[in-house]
């Protein structure tokens, strides 16, 4: 059976979400603040597919599919009206994704799954919006969503482990995959990104190197690895041992800023030192550590050859 799906926001995200969504199969209505407005951000997503495919982002007769599975709606009550799964994607204003909540939940069938595209609004305080709340999640993707593969699923408290299941199994029909995480603030996603972001803003500030230079490092040593490998693994990898020393290290001037993590001291004074010991914050038995180093660098080497095909980025 089709998927009926409807997206609230046709703008840039919510219309690449759309994309996703419509080339996985789903039928997908676009809604926004007038019909006319979502007109013509379907206008723009047909003629974008045509680019796309010519710059070979798409497969050959995507934009016929989109044409088949993509549709403007007259509301965002018609929108929703038979939508098996809504997605939000109006602007990071609580007050508007309330509104825009309220009335989805309204028009919407009773079971219908609304997720939230928020990056940074808790989906607990946009729940009380919803009419049944077991039904409402965060579904956030990332920006550009036709081309990024990971998904951030955010249940708050009330919402029910069938949704959670269902919008996953939505998500991977679109090949994309999902972390679920719990909702607080920043969830992980841009936790994660504005600690990295706030360090390297200290380096520029104590004229320790200059941005160029520190987007530089981060291309070309640790930031080479995080396509194949997340922190955990590279840390297994380089030793937990050696994290432990390391954080030492970055104490004698950063005492509080680089305080060793308790969770990797108790592995490392329990023996668990990543996949040298066969255990770590990842368990990888020792006797696949051969096969892990092989395609560690057979990844690397791959990624060295493509970025040398893309060439430099178009910065200057």
């Amino acid at each position: 059976m089709t998927r009926k799906v409807a997206i609230v926001g046709s703008g840039y995200m919510g219309g690449g979400i759309a994309q996703v969504l419509a080339l996985s199969g789903a039928k997908v209505a676009l809604a926004d603040v007038s019909a006319e407005v979502a007109e013509n951000n379907y206008q723009r997503l047909i003629s974008e597919s045509k680019d796309f495919i010519a710059e070979g982002l798409f497969p050959e007769g995507a934009t016929e599919t989109l044409e088949q599975n993509l549709s403007a709606a007259a509301s965002v009550e018609e929108a929703v009206a038979d939508a098996d799964f809504i997605e939000e994607a109006v602007p990071e204003v609580l007050e508007i994704k309330n509104d825009i909540l309220a009335r989805i939940s309204a028009a919407a069938k009773p079971d219908a799954i609304i997720g939230s595209n928020t990056s940074t609004i808790s989906i607990g305080a946009m729940s009380k919006a919803v009419q049944n709340p077991e039904r409402f999640l965060g579904v956030h993707f990332s920006n550009p969503s036709p081309f990024i593969p990971g998904v951030e699923i955010i249940p708050h408290e009330g919402t029910a482990e069938a949704t959670v299941n269902a919008a996953r199994e939505i998500v991977h029909a679109t090949g994309k995959e999902t972390a679920v995480v719990k909702d607080v603030t920043g969830f992980v996603l841009n936790r994660l990104q504005y600690a990295l972001f706030h360090e390297a803003t200290q380096l520029v500030e104590e004229g320790v190197a200059d941005p160029e230079d520190i987007d530089t490092l981060v291309r070309t040593t640790f930031g080479f690895r995080l396509p194949f490998f997340g922190p955990f693994a590279i840390a297994d990898m380089a030793g937990l041992d050696v994290y432990n020393f390391c954080y030492k290290s970055l104490q004698t001037d950063f005492p509080e800023r680089f305080a060793t993590p308790k969770i990797l001291s108790d592995l490392v004074e329990s023996g668990k030192l990543g996949t040298k010991s066969g255990a770590g914050f990842l368990d990888v038995p020792a006797e696949r550590t051969p096969e892990l180093i092989a395609y560690r660098n057979k990844a690397y080497v791959a990624m060295q050859k493509l970025l040398e095909d893309l060439g430099p980025a178009p910065l200057h």
